[in-house]
Formats: structure tokens, C-alpha cells, sequence
């Protein structure tokens, strides 16, 4: 009872703010009280990952929408029994996985395809292709307009295979009723009407990921677009992060104000409060992305990192800059060891079996499942588990996983130190991951200097309901410094020797090595989509060679018998 009443108490203290977080692996909807920054109620649901051909990754565009709507109406049912009025929910943010890339039909509603997930591999042979075009193979042929290298991981070589591959996205754009969005379009177009009305827009910084986007001027570029031929008309009008896009038009919350959009990362610098040049802060979800505030001024990197749009608070505010290391295999190599080898049966498993021997007793692993992204974008790497010995058990492989997740860390936080000139003094983190304490002083360990953790996690969500509370016309969250509400937080100090540290690094780095270039050459298929074991001439001489050996010896020892 007590609980009831100091939330209801609380309420009196001002509005609410929610935020829907869409991620890789779930969807969630939080609620915030606007002026103490404190999360009164939310709602999680999984999101189906699909596999349908090695290396390709997918999900559907409408469980996507309908977890949404649920999340949103357990919420508010949560809030009810809390005795909390959800009619002092006065706005609404969105935060979701960038790059993922969907294309749906503006008529009925109905998306083209599933989604195609920022982590899929299916693209290999188209960027190998534009690569292979530019100017000295390099690439990097576009990043002085969009920040970012040529890579499966973005939206615009996705869109491009749509566009080749799939008749009915083909036949909808011919006939004007496609509509192209990363996942904070699609649900702020399918929000706030749909078919009937809905605003088809993005916000700057995930526009600034789909390598369609001229991060200078800050709108969609002709030439970018030419270079990848997607129509422009299929694009959505991009927008500030903090403004009013359009009205909740169904369910528990109808009428309230869409009002601020980022793309997860970004919110989450926003909800560290990160607003100062030299800021960064690390968050730990499916992957792993350290953003570095570099203010007004976009830095470009010379040591593998990206450039990005940060936030730009406003339709009046200056767009901000972020530097970016981003991991494509974090929280994902977990979820690997439960989905794929069985040997925990939850993710929260993995610290109890890592801590049971406290080492990975030389044992390293390189989890490349897509690649390597920051610092090294080598599409043609692949995860390897090297240093194995008879002594090597399930609790050392646990424990290895671990070190990879902060290892990766280590590497993009070098290449930012270098690329910044000023060394950070310690490491802000978020993310699902930071629950897990011996993940946390590990990579105060492997780095060398102390890991900061806020003792309310949710710093993603909370980053867009700042940007929805703060948007002109809602104005019920102050982001001014002296307003910001202080974070508590637990710090990490680390515990090793620096040489031992090193040391472990430097072989890490070693099995880095032994992971590239293992998926070298392009895929040629059999007409049907599917690569052939025949498509390399001197594979197949060697491969009909040994079947007619086997055959051959088949025969010679029937004849002996």
C-alpha cells in the first residue's frame, strides 16, 4: 500500500513522459515522471529474430508494431493499479535499432518484406561490388559527405537489394506506393494514422545511418542517392529529435503528441547526459556502441571510427556531432552460447559459470559472426575460438565470451583516444549488459581505467523521453544543465596490474588476426539464390576428383571381397 501511495504522491509532482524502445532483440515502453527523471512503470516483449539463409537476418515489420501497441497498453495498465492517471502523460519518444530497413505500401498499410536487421550479412557481394568501383578500392569513397565507410551494416545498400530482388517492392515504387523508413519511421508513420494520414518521417540521426544522408547539410543527397539509384520520393522528410511529428491516433493514449525520435544510441548519449564536447558514454546491447560528443563540429577518423548526428534538439538547435566505435557482436555472443551451444539456459546464467574459474585460462574468442565492424570493417571476418586445450571447459568459454565483449571495447576506445588526442579518465556504460558486475569490472580491468554505471539502467528510453518532454509545444522537460537531475551511479575501479592487462590484450588482438579474411571471395550462386560449392572451377575439379577416388576405391575393395 505504501508503495501506491508514494507513487500516486509523486505523480502530483509533476507530468509524465513515455518512450518506446524498439531494439534488436525486444520492445519496451517506459513511463518517467518529467521532473525527477524517475521510471515509474514499463513493459517488455521479445522480438522474433529470423534466419531464413546463413548470414541473413530478418523480423516482421508488424509483430514489430503490434509488441508496440502491447507494451503501450500493459504500461498503462501497470500505471492504473499504481493509481497513477496516464492522462498526465503528455508525450511521446522513440528510440530504436538503427539501419534496419523496411519498405511498406502507403495504400493498405502492409510492409513489402520483412525487415531487413542492421546486423544482416546479405549484402556482402554488393559492397565488395561498389568497393571494387571506387577509386582505389577504398572504402571510405563516401564518408567525407556521410561519415560512415561502405558496409553491409548500413540502410542503403539493404534498400538497394530490396530494389533487386524483390518484385513487389520493385512494382510499389514503379507505381508510387512505396514508402522507405529505418524502424522509427515505420512506427511513427503506423502511430499516427497509417494509411490514413500517418507522417512518414525520420529524425536526423537515423537518417544519418542509412548512407543516403549528407550529414553536412543535414537533408537526404541527390548525388549519394544517384550512387546507390534509390528514388527519392520514397524517403522520408527528416526532422529534428525534439518536436512534434504528429498525434497518437488509437489505443489507451490517442491524441497524446509524438514529440522526439533518436536512434538508440544517440538516446542514449542524450539520457547519460553526454552534452558536452568530450563526452562519451558505452552501451552494451545486442552490440556495443562508445559515442563520443565532439560538438558542433563533425570530426572525421582516421582509425576506423565513425562520424555520426548525434542529437539535434529542436527544429532551431544546431545539429551536434558524435565520433562512434560500433560493435556488431556484444549482448548477441550471450545469447549465442544459450540459443546455439545450450551450455546456460539463461543470459543471467553466464556470470555464475564465468565466475566459477574467474579466467579464460588462455582460451580467446572472436566473435566476427557478421564481420568485424570498429575499428577494422572487414565484412570477410568470422567468429573464431582460439587457444583450446583438453583442460578448456564451458565455464572458460563463458568467461572468454566476457573478455571479447570488453576487448572490443578496448579496441574502439584506442582508436578514439587517438583520433580525440585527449585520453578518456573513465568509462560511462548503459545497457542491458551492465547488470552483470564481473562484465563490468572486466572492462575496468582490460581497460585500465574506471567503468561508471548509473543505478537506473534505462538510459536509452530515458534519452528520447527528454527529447519528447523538451519539444516546443509539450515543453515539460528543462535540458538545461542546471535542470538536469544529478545520476547517481556505482563505479569500477580496476584491479589488475596494467602488464597483465597488456599482455592479455596483446594476445587478443593475436586471435583478431587469425579471424580476417576467412570469408574472402564473392559468392557466385546456382541461379537459384543459393551459393554453389561448384562456383570455383579448381573446388570442383578437386571435389568430382574425389568422388570419383572414393567411387574408384568403392569398387576395387568390392572386387576383393
Amino acid at each position: 500500500m505504501r508503495t501506491r501511495m508514494a507513487a500516486s504522491d509523486r505523480i502530483i509532482l509533476g507530468p509524465l513522459v513515455a518512450a518506446i524502445d524498439q531494439g534488436t532483440s525486444s520492445t519496451r515502453f517506459l513511463v518517467f515522471n518529467a521532473k525527477t527523471a524517475e521510471l515509474l512503470s514499463h513493459h517488455q516483449v521479445e522480438i522474433k529474430q529470423q534466419f531464413p539463409k546463413e548470414g541473413w537476418m530478418e523480423e516482421d515489420p508488424k509483430e514489430i508494431l503490434q509488441s508496440v501497441y502491447e507494451c503501450m497498453e500493459r504500461t498503462c495498465e501497470k500505471l492504473s493499479q499504481l493509481n497513477i492517471d496516464i492522462s498526465n502523460i503528455k508525450a511521446i519518444g522513440v528510440t530504436n535499432q538503427r539501419e534496419t530497413t523496411l519498405i511498406w505500401d502507403k495504400d493498405t498499410g502492409e510492409p513489402l518484406y520483412n525487415a531487413i536487421v542492421w546486423l544482416d550479412l546479405r549484402t556482402q557481394s554488393t559492397v565488395e561490388r561498389l568497393i571494387s568501383k571506387t577509386p582505389g578500392r577504398n572504402k571510405n569513397h563516401l564518408k567525407h559527405k556521410t561519415g560512415l565507410p561502405i558496409s553491409t551494416y548500413f540502410s542503403a545498400v539493404k534498400l538497394r537489394w530490396l530494389l533487386d530482388n524483390v518484385e513487389e517492392v520493385r512494382q510499389a515504387v514503379l507505381s508510387g506506393r512505396a514508402m522507405f523508413g529505418t524502424i522509427d519511421s515505420w512506427l511513427i508513420w503506423s502511430l499516427t494514422g497509417g494509411k490514413d494520414g500517418g507522417v512518414h518521417c525520420t529524425d536526423v540521426t537515423n537518417a544519418s545511418r542509412t548512407m543516403l544522408f549528407n550529414i553536412h547539410t543535414l537533408d537526404w543527397d541527390p548525388e549519394l542517392c544517384h550512387y546507390f539509384d534509390i528514388p527519392m520520393e520514397i524517403l522520408p522528410k527528416v526532422r529534428s529529435s525534439s518536436e512534434i511529428y504528429g498525434l497518437m491516433k488509437s489505443g489507451s493514449l490517442t491524441g497524446i503528441p509524438i514529440s522526439g525520435c533518436l536512434g538508440d544510441q544517440s538516446a542514449a548519449l542524450v539520457g547519460q547526459m553526454c552534452f558536452q564536447d568530450g563526452q562519451a558514454k558505452n552501451t552494451y546491447g545486442t552490440g556495443c556502441f562508445l559515442l563520443h560528443n565532439t560538438g558542433r563540429k563533425p570530426v572525421m577518423s582516421d582509425h576506423g571510427l565513425l562520424t555520426t548526428i548525434a542529437y539535434k534538439l529542436g527544429r532551431d538547435k544546431p545539429a551536434c556531432y558524435a565520433l562512434e566505435g560500433s560493435v556488431a557482436i556484444a549482448g548477441a555472443v550471450v545469447q549465442w552460447l544459450k540459443d546455439n551451444l545450450g551450455i546456460i539456459e539463461s543470459a543471467e546464467e553466464i556470470e555464475k559459470l564465468a565466475a566459477v574459474v574467474g579466467t579464460s585460462y588462455g582460451c580467446y574468442f572472436v566473435p566476427a559472426f557478421s564481420g568485424l565492424y570498429a575499428p577494422y570493417w572487414e565484412p570477410s571476418a568470422r567468429g573464431i575460438i582460439c587457444g583450446l586445450t583438453q583442460f578448456t571447459n564451458r565455464s572458460h568459454l563463458a568467461f572468454a565470451a566476457l573478455e571479447a565483449v570488453c576487448f572490443q571495447t578496448r579496441e574502439i576506445l584506442d582508436a578514439m583516444n587517438q583520433d580525440s588526442g585527449i585520453p578518456l579518465t573513465q568509462l560511462q556504460v548503459d545497457g542491458g549488459m551492465t547488470s552483470n558486475r564481473l562484465l563490468m569490472q572486466l572492462q575496468a580491468d582490460i581497460l585500465c581505467i574506471p567503468v561508471v554505471k548509473p543505478s537506473m539502467p534505462e538510459t536509452t528510453a530515458l534519452g528520447a523521453a527528454m527529447a519528447a518532454g523538451a519539444a516546443e509545444g509539450v515543453s515539460v522537460w528543462s535540458l538545461n544543465p542546471e535542470d538536469l537531475t544529478a545520476v547517481t551511479s556505482e563505479r569500477f575501479e580496476p584491479q589488475i596490474n596494467p602488464e597483465e592487462s597488456e599482455f592479455r590484450y596483446a594476445r587478443w588482438k593475436k586471435a583478431v588476426q587469425k579471424a580476417m579474411n576467412w570469408e574472402s571471395t564473392e559468392p557466385v550462386t546456382n541461379g537459384n539464390g543459393e551459393t554453389s560449392i561448384f562456383s570455383s572451377l579448381p573446388l570442383g575439379f578437386y571435389i568430382m576428383g574425389s568422388m570419383v577416388m572414393l567411387i574408384g576405391a568403392k569398387f576395387i575393395s568390392g572386387c576383393h571381397k
